[in-house]
């Protein structure tokens, strides 16, 4: 088990398996250095958790917790893509989209979920740009979605 891993371990929370695609496009993609880690939803065994509009069917409490199981679920993506996530360098970008109601404005706080776990994680190498949206809908009525860039070493 690699450094990353045992802090995750640590922090009490379990990677999962890499959840598979459900649909045609593939679960990460890589450019040179950086690592594209496609959207990921809040799953646990495949099924969504979490369903429904921020704040009025999912509370903000709950949507945080949304966006750290998807945080997750990307990271066990990544490692899947890089056998180690010892090998993360930087994570450069992360994109949150949260399902929200129209008069709905505190989207950042629920993606705060994601950053301050990256942050817990991978220490100053997990402080990374960010887009924090709000949404309509979200594939299957997930209440949050997230996608990751990561710079990784050779």
């Amino acid at each position: 088990m690699g450094k990353i891993e045992q802090k995750i371990k640590e922090l009490g929370l379990v990677l999962p398996s890499p959840p598979a695609p459900v649909g045609n496009y593939l679960p990460w993609t890589r450019a040179g250095n950086l690592v594209f880690i496609s959207g990921q939803l809040p799953r646990i065994e495949g099924k969504i958790i979490y369903l429904g509009k921020v704040p009025k069917e999912v509370s903000i409490d709950d949507a945080k917790e949304s966006a750290k199981l998807c945080l997750l679920n990307a990271l066990s993506v990544l490692k899947s893509a890089l056998g180690s996530l010892d090998r993360v360098k930087q994570v450069v970008r992360l994109n949150c989209f949260i399902a929200s109601e129209s008069d709905f404005f505190a989207q950042a706080e629920i993606a705060n979920g994601a950053s301050e776990l990256l942050v817990e994680i991978f220490g100053e190498r997990g402080r990374h740009s960010r887009v924090t949206t709000g949404v309509n809908v979200l594939p299957g009525n997930a209440s949050v979605e997230l996608d990751l860039i990561v710079e990784v070493e050779e």
